[in-house]
């Protein structure tokens, strides 16, 4: 019984020689490092998830970008579903409020047939 863990401890060892072997035997015909087997560096990235928003419990809608080409996916249900695809990919500018331009009333929905203005920040609103 000891005889046969011996050779097999054996055999396990000339396995691993000869993978490091092969592998150093390949860097050396390729003309790269070692390493570079398995530990590569990675190609440039084509597809990310610009954004995504809970529809419900279940479903969701996503964002992704591929090749600078974004597609609106809805998640989740039954059915993976397109939305809309091929739009066209901008950077996205965060929203600045100078303080030279004035602020515009923020416009409500009707009100039982009648606009209703709200005044900007702590006014008294506008009927």
């Amino acid at each position: 019984m000891e005889n046969y863990i011996f050779w097999t401890f054996v055999l396990a060892v000339l396995a691993v020689a000869s993978a490091g072997a092969a592998v150093f035997v390949r860097a050396y015909l390729t003309g790269t490092p070692p390493s570079a087997l398995l530990f590569r560096p990675k190609g440039e990235r084509r597809l990310e998830v610009i954004d995504h928003a809970s529809i419900d419990g279940k479903r969701k809608l996503v964002l992704i970008r591929r090749d600078d080409v974004e597609h609106l996916l809805l998640t989740g249900g039954p059915v993976d579903v397109v939305v809309e695809t091929g739009i066209k990919g901008a950077a996205a500018k965060p929203a600045v409020i100078r303080p030279d331009e004035p602020e515009a009333p923020i416009r409500r929905a009707p009100i039982f047939g009648r606009a209703r203005e709200t005044a900007p920040l702590g006014g008294t609103p506008e009927l």
